[in-house]
Order: structure tokens, then sequence, then C-alpha cells
């Protein structure tokens, strides 16, 4: 089940912001231990050393890190012409970039609301303009095109009444579910397949790296604490929880699936009002 023997898979983000496991990280992993060829890109070049170091530690040989800022066309497409020249195909795109910024429209510089567009949205475009016309010559010559994977947030989907403010990142984080969307139906006929995975409130590294002063919180645990409390499960997810959708959605398994999203969050989405 879900074997990914004999895939080549593209992993944009594959590293993580601190120690611990962030998504892509823990999918790059997950994938090699799946059997798949893992190509994996990070602006971050020690985040690729780290998620290296986890492979060579796992005796996963098939990895490969190239360092890669991703919002950033000619860097994209040479590292998807590196992974083509050392593999000679991708099977798998998994699109797993993004960080959010606070912001109203007001309060928002247009430099922030420019730099999350970019970081959020236009990473996921990047990465498929450059590996669709590849998806698409190997599906007219074999009959298997590939499957995209984009990383979303329920950040887009329900704001809670005084709750913290991110615009630019729910716009963004939008418009990566409509680019899927879009994308999947312009690629349906081509052999390719285009979802989404949408997580929700999520202890990853990002928590005690970034949020802790984003949110002005006293300390991690508090914050941690009120995290897992809004979550109707009673806790948080982690990295494997997404990584594992994502593998799912990228796998044979999910062949009949295009053009849709995965929640993954615990049942926040429906608790919220105007969810």
């Amino acid at each position: 089940m879900l074997d990914l023997t004999g895939k080549v898979a593209f992993v944009a983000g594959a590293g993580s912001v601190g120690e611990g496991w962030g998504n892509g990280k823990a999918t790059a992993v997950l994938m090699a231990r799946q059997g798949a060829t893992v190509y994996g890109v990070d602006v971050n070049p020690k985040a690729l050393e780290d998620t290296g170091a986890v492979m060579q530690q796992e005796g996963l040989a098939n990895w490969t890190g190239h360092a890669c800022d991703l919002t950033r066309s000619d860097e994209v497409k040479a590292a998807v012409q590196d992974c083509v020249q050392r593999y000679g195909r991708i099977d798998i795109l998994v699109n797993n970039v993004g960080g959010s910024a606070p912001g109203d429209p007001v309060s928002m510089s247009e430099e922030t609301w420019d730099a999350q567009m970019d970081l959020n949205l236009k990473t996921a475009f990047l990465g498929c303009k450059h590996v669709l016309p590849l998806m698409e010559q190997q599906f007219a010559q074999s009959g298997k095109g590939g499957a995209i994977v984009n990383v979303s947030s329920i950040g887009c989907m329900s704001f809670p009444v005084e709750g913290r403010v991110s615009a630019a990142y729910a716009a963004s984080k939008a418009g990566v579910l409509a680019f899927s969307r879009s994308t999947a139906i312009a690629y349906v006929k081509k052999g390719i397949r285009v979802n989404t995975v949408v997580p929700g409130t999520m202890h990853t590294p990002l928590v005690e790296h970034r949020l802790v002063k984003q949110l002005g919180a006293q300390d991690a645990q508090s914050l941690i604490a009120k995290r897992h409390a809004s979550v109707p499960m009673g806790r948080m997810g982690d990295a494997w929880d997404v990584a594992n959708a994502v593998l799912f959605l990228a796998s044979d398994e999910a062949g009949y699936i295009t053009a849709t999203q995965l929640v993954v969050d615990g049942g926040m989405t429906a608790a919220r009002p105007g969810a």
C-alpha cells in the first residue's frame, strides 16, 4: 500500500525551520521510506543537510538535497532540470512552502503583502510551471503523467472573531486552493492529478521558532497548551499527519482523485463559525 518504488518525488520546502519535524521534512523522509527517489529543495542549505542526515541515518540513499529560492523562477527551473538530469523524470511534485505574517489591509505594508503572495502562492505556481511540461511529456511517451500536491492552510477557510488577522496569508492560501483546482482541470486529460492538503493547527518547529514571538506569548508551553485546547480533538496535529495526507494523494491509490482538498485539522473548520 502507498508504495512509491520507482517514482521520483520533487519536494519543495524539504527542510525544517528548527529542530524536529516540519511538514516538508517529514514528507520527504516518508516518501523515501515508501521507496521514492526524493529530490528535496529548500532555501536553507542547513535545513537540507539536516534532512539528509536523517536519510543517511535510516539508510535511505535515494535522496538529493538542492538549495533553491523557490520564489525565483530561474532557480526553480535549474533545480527541476538538475533533478531530471539525475533521475530522468519527476512523478510527484509537492509544493510545501509558506509562512504567515500578521496584519490587516491597513496595518500591513505593501512589501509584506507582496512577500506573502510570493512565498505562499507564487512558489506553487513556479513549481507547477516548470514541472507540468515534463509530466505532460511523460504522459505522451509512457501514459504516466504525475501527481501534484500543493499545501494550503485552514487559515484561508474560517476566521474566529477577535482572532489573529493575517489577511495576506489567508488570501494567498485561498489562492493555492483555487490554483490547484484550476490547474487540475486544465491537465486532467493529460495524466496529471493536482490536489491540495489543508493543514490545521499543527505542532511543528514553527511554533517555537516563529509563532511565540509573533503572537506575543509569554512562553512556548503556554502557547502550545492554548493551541492544543483550540482543537476539537484536544490536541494539535503534527508534521506526520500532513505527510501522510500528502503521501496518500500522491500515491496510485488516489488515482481517481483530482481537483479536491484533504483537510487535516482535527475538526477545527467544522467547529468554527462560518466554516
